[in-house]
């Protein structure tokens, strides 16, 4: 079994970090089980390079499992001294001790930045040699057409040939993005025994962000925004009078001006406020100085953040134009866009089914997250976000769009919109505005909604005033097919969210009632609790509902569905309503569905632990193993989740609706950035099976 594949390339500036990203998101998809190693890195710790500390965060990885080997002072060392064989030692080593783990390691080669690339091309064919791993070779495609990528190409395969590898792919990554076809076209697939991939350049990876920038030079923030994830598009650094400087700033660019330019400092203050000028993504005091109080008090809360440093002007500026932008865990938009482009391009099943991979281990909460987002690529959907002028969304929407998961059409005012993405650095390229006020089609959507509410006394001037409401667009969007699926709830609550799928949407043929489920990410396995979130105290007939609901949805994401009817009793030794209840609604589901592996009134440590299984339950085929749990209401299932989540640090993802005819979701008003893209994903996988 192959225990890792190492990623080299001939050439500098090829982008490799992303093919190593790429490669290792494949990998985790197929194994669910990885590690990374750098065995040379090019900064000053191997502990906090930042490619070693992106893996460990985007795949749950300890530091035994994602690590850098030796700084890349050291390795020249090595090798200058004649000690070639000591670095090998090293490096093997380091491996041998993380391939003793299960799992494949992702191994990235040095940066060839050395004097020499070809003592350093030689050090990653030994490397790879002496570890025994196959190689994915990658050649830059920038600034090459299509007949000279296909010559580097081959010049990459004969030279990695001669060292002595056993290469498993080449990819082509920085190609024009107007010339993939034809670079494809002149390699010849079929003229090589291992699969080449073109990946495009993609630019918003070459721009450094503030963070970044400001990382690099030791910059002080004095005042402005904190969110530092912006991409700097250019450098302006002033040598005019304010009003002039105006006519040449752009969008997403680092103003860099003396302390004392008032008049500078102003425009680019005033530009962010005004919605038809451009927002920069920072600003930079040079030369020690600040200007006076009230100046300053005009930009302490300016949408970009405001730096200074003691360098002059042109210094900071030939200093800026120096720092190299990198993938890091840091940067998520970057890492969403690099992992979009990779899974558009590259036949993941394809480029691994020709080594034998160590197969998926348990059910980890980043593994089940991850999932998420792959099905839901996998066939795509169009989702609505009624809430566009929520930061949270915003900054969801731009990660969704560069990881190419789904499809999005976000509502509210155009102007506003974009002004809250421009205080932001968030970019909505790719992304449908849509203002619920002026949309062409809210007078078919308001003609509908007077049809479908006629008989609540609804005429069609209250059905115009409806659908300016965000949440109410958005469900006739999904109603009428516009959309697959919408996410609500950032900045509104449940009940402005269900209402009006409740109105018009309404519930599947044959479900009586609307409810909810939470995914319940355990270190080892994914369970399911409902109705955690919608239905205060349901009936008999309804919790029948709510149990083969959940089952369904536990289903459709992997989950193995073993029910579990919780109540205080188990089995036939207790009595009274609330147990009544739940041996009633057990027996309903089971005569109703009658394959489905359901068992009830169970005590929830009967229903996990097989121990007390097998003393009070001993022929259940749910007892002690059940993965879905169904609550007597919602008093005790809104409280067992949230205890669960607190105690155990168990991952809770939900609530997740589900009774509906077409699939509408509610987020949390705490949401995170992370739950918004998790939800969305969620949305779009139900939609898949409608």
């Amino acid at each position: 079994m192959t225990q890792g594949i190492f990623v080299t390339t001939t050439t500098n500036g090829a982008g490799k970090s992303l093919v190593t990203l790429g490669l290792a998101d494949s990998l985790y998809k197929r194994s669910g089980n990885i590690g990374y190693f750098r065995p040379v890195v090019p900064g000053p710790s191997v502990d906090t390079d930042p490619m070693v500390q992106l893996m460990r965060e985007n795949y749950g990885l300890d530091a035994d499992r994602a690590r850098g080997g030796l700084t890349a002072a050291e390795a020249r060392g090595l090798l200058a001294e004649g000690r070639a064989d000591e670095l090998h030692e090293r490096c093997v080593a380091l491996f041998d001790e993380m391939a003793a783990q299960d799992g494949i390691i992702v191994v990235e080669g040095s940066d060839l930045t050395g004097a020499d690339p070809a003592v350093e091309l030689e050090l990653n064919a030994s490397l790879a040699r002496h570890l025994g791993t196959p190689v994915v070779g990658v050649v830059s495609g920038a600034a090459r057409d299509a007949a000279g990528v296909a010559d580097a190409v081959d010049l990459a395969r004969r030279t990695l040939d001669e060292s002595g590898v056993e290469l498993l792919a080449m990819i082509v990554n920085r190609a024009d993005p107007a010339r993939l076809d034809a670079v494809a076209a002149a390699i010849r697939p079929g003229r090589h025994r291992w699969p080449v991939y073109v990946l495009p350049e993609l630019p918003e990876l070459a721009l450094p962000s503030v963070a970044e920038i400001a990382s690099s030079l030791g910059l002080t923030q004095v005042a402005g925004s904190t969110n530092l994830d912006r991409d700097v598009s250019e450098v302006k650094a002033v040598s005019m009078e304010g009003g002039n400087f105006l006519q040449i700033l752009r969008e997403g660019a680092l103003v860099l001006v003396s302390g004392d330019r008032s008049d500078a400092v102003l425009a680019t203050v005033a530009s962010a406020l005004a919605p038809e000028f451009p927002v920069p993504s920072g600003m930079i005091l040079t030369n020690g100085i600040e200007p006076n109080e009230r100046i300053q008090r005009l930009y302490a809360e300016a949408s970009f953040p405001v730096f200074t440093t003691f360098a002059d002007t042109f210094g900071t500026a030939r200093a800026v134009s120096a720092v190299r932008s990198e993938l890091s865990s840091a940067q998520p938009r970057k890492t969403a866009a690099a992992l979009g482009a990779w899974h558009q391009r590259v036949d993941g099943n394809e480029l691994l089914q020709r080594i034998a991979l160590p197969r998926a281990g348990r059910t980890t909460p980043l593994r089940f997250l991850h999932g998420l987002i792959e099905r839901a690529r996998a066939d795509r959907k169009r989702i609505v976000l009624p809430e566009g002028e929520d930061p949270r969304i915003l900054r969801a929407a731009e990660i969704l769009r560069r990881r190419d998961v789904c499809d999005l059409v976000i509502l509210g005012e155009e102007a506003r919109i974009r002004d809250v993405a421009a205080g932001q650095g968030v970019d909505l390229t790719g992304l449908q505005l849509l203002d619920p006020a002026t949309a062409p089609a809210r007078e078919r959507y308001a003609e509908e909604y007077a049809r479908l509410r006629s008989h609540k006394g609804v005429d069609i001037e209250r059905a115009r005033e409806v659908m300016t409401e965000g949440a109410y667009y958005g469900t006739m969007m999904v109603h009428l097919g516009d959309v697959d699926g919408m996410v609500s709830g950032a900045a509104h609550t449940t009940a402005n969210t269900i209402r009006p799928a409740l109105e018009f949407v309404k519930t599947r043929p044959g479900v009586s009632i609307v409810s909810s489920v939470f995914f319940m990410l355990l270190p080892d396995r994914a369970l399911v609790y409902g109705d955690c979130a919608v239905n205060p105290d349901p009936d008999a007939e309804q919790l029948a509902d709510i149990a083969y609901a959940s089952a369904v949805t536990a289903s459709q994401f992997g989950v193995d569905p073993r029910v579990a009817m919780l109540s205080y009793s188990t089995g036939g030794s207790g009595s009274g309503e609330a147990v009544d209840k739940v041996r009633t609604a057990t027996e309903l589901v089971r005569s109703a569905h009658p394959a489905l592996k359901v068992d009830g009134p169970l005590q929830y440590d009967a229903a996990v632990n097989a121990a007390v299984a097998a003393s009070k339950m001993p022929d259940s085929e749910v007892a002690g193993q059940a993965t879905v749990f169904i609550f007597p209401d919602l008093n005790t299932g809104n409280n067992t989740y949230k205890a669960v989540q607190q105690s155990s640090g168990a991952v809770a993802v939900g609530p997740v609706l589900q009774g509906l005819n077409k699939p509408v979701n509610d987020l949390s008003r705490g949401c995170t950035v992370d739950d918004i893209v998790n939800t969305v994903a969620i949305t779009a996988i139900q939609a898949q099976g409608d």
